[in-house]
Protein backbone atom coordinates (compact mmCIF):
# COMPACT_ATOMS: atom_id res chain seq x y z
CA UNK A 1 0.00 0.00 0.00
CA UNK A 2 0.86 3.67 -0.65
CA UNK A 3 -0.20 6.41 1.24
CA UNK A 4 0.78 10.07 0.42
CA UNK A 5 0.85 12.29 2.87
CA UNK A 6 0.36 16.57 1.30
CA UNK A 7 3.42 17.72 3.47
CA UNK A 8 5.10 21.18 4.15
CA UNK A 9 8.21 19.87 6.08
CA UNK A 10 7.93 17.34 8.16
CA UNK A 11 4.32 18.12 8.83
CA UNK A 12 1.11 17.71 7.19
CA UNK A 13 -0.05 20.06 5.25
CA UNK A 14 -2.73 22.24 5.93
CA UNK A 15 -3.94 21.82 1.79
CA UNK A 16 -2.82 19.09 -0.39
CA UNK A 17 -2.56 21.63 -3.74
CA UNK A 18 -0.38 23.89 -2.64
CA UNK A 19 1.33 21.95 -0.38
CA UNK A 20 5.44 21.77 -1.05
CA UNK A 21 5.46 17.91 -1.78
CA UNK A 22 3.88 14.26 -1.34
CA UNK A 23 5.64 12.17 1.56
CA UNK A 24 5.11 8.81 0.29
CA UNK A 25 4.98 6.25 2.57
CA UNK A 26 5.15 2.11 1.51
CA UNK A 27 3.67 0.21 3.80
CA UNK A 28 2.17 -3.59 4.79
CA UNK A 29 -0.33 -4.50 7.21
CA UNK A 30 1.91 -3.25 10.12
CA UNK A 31 5.20 -1.27 9.14
CA UNK A 32 6.59 1.33 7.27
CA UNK A 33 8.44 -0.42 4.31
CA UNK A 34 10.27 2.86 2.39
CA UNK A 35 10.07 6.68 2.63
CA UNK A 36 10.39 8.93 -0.48
CA UNK A 37 9.74 12.53 -0.95
CA UNK A 38 7.77 13.86 -3.98
CA UNK A 39 8.06 17.58 -5.00
CA UNK A 40 4.31 19.00 -5.64
CA UNK A 41 4.51 19.84 -9.73
CA UNK A 42 2.23 22.62 -9.17
CA UNK A 43 -1.24 23.11 -8.54
CA UNK A 44 -3.39 22.37 -11.54
CA UNK A 45 -7.75 21.32 -11.61
CA UNK A 46 -7.84 17.83 -12.08
CA UNK A 47 -4.01 17.29 -12.21
CA UNK A 48 -2.77 15.61 -8.75
CA UNK A 49 -5.14 12.95 -8.55
CA UNK A 50 -4.04 11.35 -11.95
CA UNK A 51 -0.45 12.67 -11.03
CA UNK A 52 -0.70 10.40 -7.54
CA UNK A 53 -2.53 7.94 -9.57
CA UNK A 54 0.24 7.51 -11.37
CA UNK A 55 2.60 6.95 -8.28
CA UNK A 56 0.36 4.02 -7.36
CA UNK A 57 -1.12 6.16 -4.21
CA UNK A 58 -3.81 4.12 -2.42
CA UNK A 59 -4.41 6.79 -0.05
CA UNK A 60 -4.40 10.90 0.02
CA UNK A 61 -3.98 12.28 3.39
CA UNK A 62 -3.95 15.86 3.80
CA UNK A 63 -5.15 18.84 6.64
CA UNK A 64 -7.94 19.94 4.13
CA UNK A 65 -9.67 19.90 0.41
CA UNK A 66 -11.37 21.21 -1.80
CA UNK A 67 -14.83 18.64 -2.93
CA UNK A 68 -13.84 18.84 -6.42
CA UNK A 69 -10.74 17.44 -5.99
CA UNK A 70 -11.91 14.67 -3.08
CA UNK A 71 -14.64 13.69 -5.67
CA UNK A 72 -11.48 13.29 -8.62
CA UNK A 73 -9.62 11.17 -5.87
CA UNK A 74 -12.08 8.90 -5.42
CA UNK A 75 -13.00 8.61 -9.04
CA UNK A 76 -9.43 7.58 -9.55
CA UNK A 77 -9.73 4.78 -6.79
CA UNK A 78 -7.92 6.65 -3.98
CA UNK A 79 -8.74 6.91 -0.70
CA UNK A 80 -9.13 10.68 0.85
CA UNK A 81 -8.37 11.43 4.61
CA UNK A 82 -8.56 15.38 5.78
CA UNK A 83 -8.11 16.93 8.82
CA UNK A 84 -4.74 15.55 9.54
CA UNK A 85 -2.22 17.41 11.58
CA UNK A 86 1.23 16.71 12.85
CA UNK A 87 4.41 14.87 11.79
CA UNK A 88 4.16 13.01 8.90
CA UNK A 89 5.83 10.01 10.50
CA UNK A 90 3.57 9.60 13.13
CA UNK A 91 0.27 10.13 10.69
CA UNK A 92 1.66 7.49 8.54
CA UNK A 93 2.17 5.46 11.67
CA UNK A 94 -1.85 6.25 12.95
CA UNK A 95 -3.14 5.27 9.07
CA UNK A 96 -1.60 1.86 9.07
CA UNK A 97 -3.26 0.95 12.83
CA UNK A 98 -6.18 1.83 11.96
CA UNK A 99 -6.03 5.01 14.41
CA UNK A 100 -6.94 7.92 11.86
CA UNK A 101 -10.19 8.96 10.67
CA UNK A 102 -10.88 11.46 7.72
CA UNK A 103 -13.41 14.52 9.82
CA UNK A 104 -14.30 14.80 6.06
CA UNK A 105 -13.50 18.57 6.33
CA UNK A 106 -14.37 20.28 3.13
CA UNK A 107 -12.57 23.55 2.00
CA UNK A 108 -14.17 26.08 0.70
CA UNK A 109 -12.08 29.00 0.06
CA UNK A 110 -8.31 28.45 -1.48
CA UNK A 111 -7.86 32.45 -0.65
CA UNK A 112 -7.08 31.16 2.93
CA UNK A 113 -4.15 29.03 1.54
CA UNK A 114 -2.75 26.82 4.87
CA UNK A 115 -5.87 27.83 6.80
CA UNK A 116 -7.94 25.21 5.60
CA UNK A 117 -8.62 22.97 8.73
CA UNK A 118 -9.40 25.95 10.89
Amino acid sequence: MKIAIASDGKYVSGHFGHCEGFTIYEADEKEIKARDFVENPGHRPGFLPVFLKDLDVDVIVAGGMGAKAQELFSENGIEVVVGAQGFCDDIAKQYIKGELESTESVCREHAHEGHCNE
